[in-house]
């Protein structure tokens, strides 16, 4: 009890700190940079339809019903094909025409407490794809996470935050390996070991998985199967420090249904807020994944 009440003692001085702070500056785009389940979740507090609602505090339980972010319309969504093997499909994108895009987090290295005010007061639709050793800071950090000033800070309190602020928890290992390179068992004990620990501290059952650096094959998703995921989710650009977006494509635009990544580094609440006013400003909406999923999985 007594790191639960700590923690959320730094991340409310945080957050004021924030608030007394923010501001946002535009970021130019990059270009590509080389490389790198639709779940039930009852914890999941209401939402709007949008990103861009008021916010309310977090004992306030007044809000709006239902699920953050923008949800398709009838007949929207293409339908993604089942794979014929009966695995899991490999999904970048999601299939509509309409200007929506998806923000996803992967690791859990820095536990930025004016991220999950933003994500929670802002109404914010991401999936953060947690991995064990990032969440509580084993080991060596990603060299793309040192220098933060709050690695590790909450580990599954942090978690736990998101979870409550709107977040979906998803799966992305236990200790982050190049998957392909492990045999059937190595896989299923690092996706099967991540979902009964999300399960255990955070409390609900992740549906999605995100393998590290993308890298996946037919094992893989033998064993998210056997992990009870439905679908493993890549992405189509990623987000990198400064709010710049790094396509994956020539034109260097967003499209409609791009599934965004950005990773939990320093700066992280600056960085989110400039995204997310970037992609409003070029007329997109932020979607509910759960949502999308489900239409283009039904």
């Amino acid at each position: 009890m007594a790191s639960v009440i700590t923690w959320t003692t730094r991340a409310a001085a945080a957050i004021t700190a924030l608030v007394v702070s923010a501001g946002c500056a535009a970021a130019g785009d990059s270009g590509p940079d080389g490389g790198p389940g639709p779940g039930g979740d009852a914890a999941k507090p209401g939402a709007s339809a949008g990103a861009s609602g008021s916010g309310k505090g977090r004992g306030d339980r007044t809000g709006p019903a239902g699920p953050p972010g923008v949800v398709p319309r009838a007949g929207e969504v293409r339908r993604i094909p089942r794979p014929a093997d009966g695995l899991p499909p490999v999904i970048s994108s999601i299939p509509t025409e309409r200007k929506v895009v998806f923000l996803t987090i992967d690791d859990g290295w820095e536990q930025d407490p004016g991220f999950v005010a933003q994500v929670r007061d802002r109404r914010i639709p991401i999936a953060a794809f947690v991995t064990r050793d990032a969440v509580e800071a084993r080991g060596a950090s990603d060299p793309t996470a040192q220098g933060g000033r709050f690695l590790g800070a909450g580990k599954w309190d942090y978690v736990r935050e998101l979870r409550e602020a709107g977040a979906t928890i998803e799966n992305h290992t236990l200790t982050h390996p190049n998957l392909p390179l492990l045999g059937y068992e190595g896989q299923k004990a690092e996706i099967c070991g991540t979902s009964t620990l999300i399960r255990r501290r955070v409390g609900t059952t992740p549906t999605l998985f995100r393998p590290p650096f993308g890298n996946q094959n037919s094992l893989t998703r033998k064993a998210a199967k056997a992990c009870g995921i439905e679908a493993l989710l890549l992405w189509t650009a990623t987000v990198q420090p400064g709010g710049k977006i790094a396509y994956q494509v020539p034109d260097k635009k967003l499209r409609p249904g791009d599934v965004l990544l950005l990773h939990f580094r320093p700066n992280l609440s600056r960085d989110f807020r400039i995204l997310v006013n970037k992609i409003k400003r070029r007329g997109f909406e932020l979607g509910n994944l759960d949502a999308y999923l489900k239409a283009a999985l039904r």
